[in-house]
């Protein structure tokens, strides 16, 4: 009887004196060949394949075709071995098992299988043309899904093609993009309520507690400033303005509801699946779906993405939870937070910051080191500069070390104690609200990717991808702000979803850019950027290597007013030795975003420092002076704005 076939190792072509049994002998057909003992035959085909038989006895007739989609495993009583086969009977997959210890001549294949794999021990397996390996290797191959792949596509079926964990604007893009191509698709989505019990619907951080809301309170605080404005333009009323927190908080997440509810009808419409729970990988293909009232249920896919996002970090001193709140919760507070600290230097912080403050709180930032860490630090610095001549107060190197109740309220009163981070000196300040945003956590350590084998950094909890979003399990790709290395940065969520369902399902090559992106951080003074940072480009490309121009401008529409002259800044980044090819762009101004989008179009085509110069500027805006730019860094010259 034949029992093995296919062995398709990576072996280096072994010659006939190097086999049992000579080649000549194996024509034919693979039954022809008769013995009373155990006789072996290696044939190369092409490459590193090969063809592998071992013949016990007459059996004539046998089908080749047969043995080509046979799965084999060399094995003993061991317990090992037994491992292996109710593995290969718990994934209903045909098998034949020779036992070795068993054999008359076990010892002498044994000697040879280790000649031709490298391998002396049992079990031994090989599936469809492949050599697998022994326990370890094939337990490995099961959880990492090459060996469902190796038993063929109709060896094991799913419930879906595509489950997406994660129902934020990466997952949801990605997951309809794949239903587009007529896949079967589920999305799950769950919101771990906060310390304070704040939760939210479908969409994500962007759409209930980060982009959306963010803008349109930066937006409120910038009417705020235009009401200021316009009495210098003839404006006349009678009564001091004055901001109502409640009616804001109210208009906001009505139009955030109105958000949850289209994305549920597009999922609908989609015929994507989505269930309101927490997911978790229980085994290779399978997670567990546990809803907000603790029902589980069971799901297989043949392919996974995970898009959980993150979440804000806690300072983890006393207080912080029981007291504090984060972003999580600042945009649906039920009541206006009054004098606030904002802890941290991130986007995050101080975009809170500024728009409390110009919504006219009082609001002061406690940085422990830099603004904006990641980004340009000259724009960064004059960001945060601007911040502090329009009511934000700093605290800078200084660090919490508790925060303590000092009275119940809606907003209630805090004490915080701070310590330098230099020195030992300890500072106490009162507060009626804590905004903790010193960074975000990804949200992957609780989801059972250890148990299918998934890499994640252990620093940070990000999972390292290919340049495809494959993480190390070759069946589940990950997207958006959990990925270890990339922007964390909502349209880039959208588009690496969307470019992964095209790849995965369409048979599309295109990848996503992560260098070339246009983002905004909405401070008071709003900063739009596109590629590097001055100092990464000059770690990249070398000092010498780059002409920077800068200008300082003065919007028209702030003229009137007569209020901050020279104080919006642009610069551009240009490698000398690519034409002067545009690598950076940075601007500091009102409706920065509106700029720097256009301008993010034009870098992706390869934009240079003299196709700005031939471009003819829309006048009077602030986008033209990257028409003008005449003045480089290396030059010294004076970049103060002169007039119109």
């Amino acid at each position: 009887m034949i029992h093995t076939l296919w062995a398709g190792s990576k072996l280096a072509p072994y010659s006939p004196l190097q086999l049992l049994v000579s080649l000549s002998r194996l024509s034919g057909s693979a039954g022809s060949y008769s013995s009373a003992t155990f006789r072996w035959g290696l044939c190369h085909l092409s490459g590193n394949q090969f063809n592998m038989f071992i013949f016990r006895g007459p059996k004539k007739g046998f089908a080749w075709e047969t043995l080509l989609r046979t799965s084999v495993l060399l094995t003993s009583n061991l317990l090992l071995s037994l491992q292996v086969k109710e593995l290969f009977s718990s994934l209903g997959a045909e098998y034949q098992s020779l036992e070795l210890d068993e054999c008359d001549d076990g010892a002498a294949i044994q000697e040879t299988l280790h000649e031709l794999t490298g391998q002396r021990t049992v079990p031994n397996v090989f599936v469809n043309k492949t050599h697998v390996g022994g326990c370890d290797k094939t337990l490995k191959a099961h959880k990492d899904g090459s060996l469902a792949k190796l038993l063929g596509d109709n060896s094991v079926t799913y419930d879906y093609d595509l489950i997406v964990i994660g129902g934020g604007s990466g997952g949801l893009a990605c997951s309809k993009e794949a239903a587009s191509f007529g896949k079967k698709v589920m999305v799950l989505d769950y919101v771990v309520p906060t310390p304070k019990g704040t939760s939210w619907g479908l969409g994500g951080t962007c759409v209930n507690v980060g982009c959306i809301p963010k803008k349109l309170m930066h937006q409120a605080a910038i009417l705020g400033q235009s009401l200021k404005d316009s009495r210098k333009f003839g404006w006349e009323y009678e009564e001091q303005v004055k901001h109502n927190w409640d009616t804001m908080r109210e208009a906001i997440q009505n139009y955030i509801g109105s958000l949850n509810w289209g994305y549920r009808v597009s999922l609908r419409d989609k015929q994507v699946r989505y269930e309101n729970a927490y997911g978790e990988f229980v085994e290779p293909h399978k997670i567990k779906a546990t809803n907000k009232r603790g029902k589980e249920s069971f799901f297989t896919a043949e392919k996974f993405v995970v898009a959980t996002g993150e979440r804000p970090r806690y300072l983890n001193i006393p207080g912080d939870k029981e007291y504090c709140i984060t972003s999580d919760d600042l945009f649906s507070l039920p009541y206006c937070p009054g004098k606030t600290l904002v802890v941290g230097a991130s986007y995050v912080a101080l975009e809170c910051a500024g728009f409390l403050a110009g919504l006219g709180l009082d609001a002061t930032v406690m940085v422990r080191s830099i603004l904006l860490r990641g980004f340009d630090q000259e724009m960064a610095n004059r960001a945060g500069a601007y911040m502090e001549t329009h009511g934000v107060k700093f605290i800078k190197q200084f660090v919490p070390i508790s925060v303590e109740l000092l009275e119940e309220g809606t907003p209630g009163r805090l004490k915080v104690t701070a310590k330098a981070t230099e020195g030992d000196q300890i500072i106490e300040d009162e507060y009626n609200t804590v905004l903790i945003a010193v960074g975000r956590d990804a949200c992957t350590r609780n989801i059972g990717l250890e148990k299918i084998g998934v890499k994640v950094n252990e620093r940070n909890g990000k999972i390292p991808v290919s340049d495809e979003e494959q993480t190390s399990v070759p069946y589940v790709y990950a997207i958006g702000d959990i990925l270890d290395g990339k922007l964390e940065l909502t349209p880039v969520a959208i588009q690496a979803g969307r470019l992964l369902a095209r790849r995965l399902y369409k048979g599309s090559k295109l990848k996503c850019d992560y260098v070339n992106v246009p983002t905004t951080v909405f401070t008071p003074l709003e900063y739009g950027c596109c590629g590097y940072a001055e100092e990464k480009a000059i770690e990249i490309y070398g000092e010498e290597n780059l002409e920077v121009y800068h200008t300082l401008f003065w919007p028209l529409e702030w003229t009137v007013p007569s209020r901050d002259n020279n104080t919006c800044f642009a610069k551009i980044i240009c490698n000398k030795q690519d034409d002067d090819r545009v690598v950076g762009f940075h601007v500091l101004g009102p409706n920065a975003g509106e700029i720097t989008q256009g301008f993010g179009a034009a870098i992706k085509c390869g934009l240079t420092k003299e196709k700005l110069d031939e471009t003819i500027g829309i006048h009077p805006t602030c986008a033209e002076v990257f028409t003008t730019m005449d003045v480089s860094k290396s030059s010294g010259g004076d970049i103060t704005q002169k007039g119109c």
